[in-house]
This record gives C-alpha cells, structure tokens and sequence, in this order.
C-alpha cells in the first residue's frame, strides 16, 4: 500500500495553502497545526509533510516552536521542510523533533554541504527535495528558477547515498487536478533504488489509488484533506484494508 503523507504548510504558525507556490494565492485554514497532527495521528497516519514557508523565503527555520510542539504531543514521523540552509539550521531542525530533513535550495546552490549532509546523518535522514517548473528545480521557496532538473541533481547524489526524493510538480501544487503520473512512474523506473513522494495535484483517493497500482510508494497530501476532498475516515479505513 501506498504511504499517505499528510502535509502541513506553515506561515505565522498557521495552516496554510498556496496555489502553484505563489505566496499571493494563499488561504490560511482555522485548525491549529498541533489539532492537525493529533487528527492525523489519531486516523493511523504514521508520517507527517511539515514545511515551514516563512522559513524558506528567509533562510532559516522560522516556525520550529510547532514542530517542538507537535514532536512532543504525538509519535508522528517527522519530515520538515523550509529554511534549512546551513549545518546549524539543519542541527536546529532535528533537535526540534524532526526525524528527516528535506533540502532542495541547499543541493542546489550548495551541493558540496549536501553531499556531505548525506554522508553524515545518511540517506534516511536526508532527502532531496525537487520542486519542479517546466523541468528545471526552483529554489527559494519556489520564488527562483534554476537551471538544474531533477535527474542531473539525483545523478549528482546518487554517489553519496541519496535514497529518498519528494518531487513537486508546482504547476499542479494546489489546483487539485491531480499529479503528473507520467512524470513520477518515469522518475521511478529510472532510480529504481531510491524513493519518490508524490507531490502535487492530489484531488481524490481515485488519484491515491491510481499512484498505488503504478507502484509508487508515498504520495502527499495538502489541499484536498483541507477541502474535503478527501477525508481522515477515507484514508483511515483505506490504511485498514490495505493493512
């Protein structure tokens, strides 16, 4: 069975969405980021998307007080995102509860730190994070492009122990009109010894169930739990059957 990652998206310590990564197009939601977790961690999920936005616009984690929070309330596999730009903010990230780092701005502008971030806490610990627009890597919070793609950064690691790779398509984060199935079941076939999270476009457990007969194995979730496009009982009473 598929891994479903819920995620939550950070800005002021709060749940929020974005719309194919534009800080413009942003609706913030009601819930607490701690109500959030205990609901997921209640339904059976084991792993949790946390990326903190305000973090990845300035270069260092600027929301870690959730993550401490949300670390010491449940027993939730913790992947954080936003921010991490140097060896302190990364040893920041994990002493706040994390359980893995996810860097994309870094492997990108800084690949010698990151090679060297892979071989210290290893490849469970450190995954890359791809956002891809129009096949090149955007950095920044999704605010710049690079001239990178992902398959010239995962050759790049390959070497040093890169096992796991959360790709976004940005064009199609938010829209809820579901992934881009063609570009993860390739990105897979092509890196069979790593792990690709889906990432973008989730509209439905249709979607979720189509990822799962393709063979991918963990696929996130952001705005359509938000909007009840999906629910908890949908993704608890499928882990059940699947289990």
């Amino acid at each position: 069975m598929i891994e479903i990652i819920p995620a939550i998206d950070l800005i002021d310590g709060r749940c929020v969405r974005l719309s194919q990564g534009d800080y413009d197009r942003q609706r913030t939601y009601d819930a607490s980021p701690l109500d959030m977790a205990r609901r997921f961690a209640d339904a059976g999920i084991r792993r949790l998307h946390l990326v903190d936005l305000d973090g990845a616009k300035a270069a260092r984690p600027c929301n870690l007080h959730v993550l401490e929070a949300i670390a010491s309330a449940t027993d939730l596999d913790i992947e954080w995102g936003g921010g991490i730009k140097d060896r302190d903010a990364l040893s920041s990230v994990f002493s706040a509860g994390a359980g893995h780092a996810i860097c994309g701005s870094v492997a990108v502008r800084q690949p010698d730190d990151f090679c060297a971030w892979l071989e210290e806490f290893g490849g469970e610990r450190i995954i890359l994070g791809a956002d891809v627009r129009e096949g090149c890597v955007a950095v920044s919070g999704w605010l710049e492009d690079s001239v990178q793609t992902v398959d010239a950064l995962i050759d790049a690691f390959l070497p040093y122990g890169l096992l796991e790779v959360i790709c976004t398509d940005i064009s199609r984060d938010g829209m809820l009109n579901g992934p881009s199935f063609d570009l993860y079941t390739r990105l897979q076939a092509a890196y069979p010894t790593v792990t690709f999270t889906v990432s973008g476009g989730i509209s439905s457990m249709d979607d979720i169930r189509r990822l799962d007969a393709l063979g991918l194995p963990r696929v996130i979730v952001g705005k359509a739990l938000y909007e009840s496009r999906i629910t908890l009982d949908e993704i608890s009473s499928e882990l059940k059957v699947k289990n």
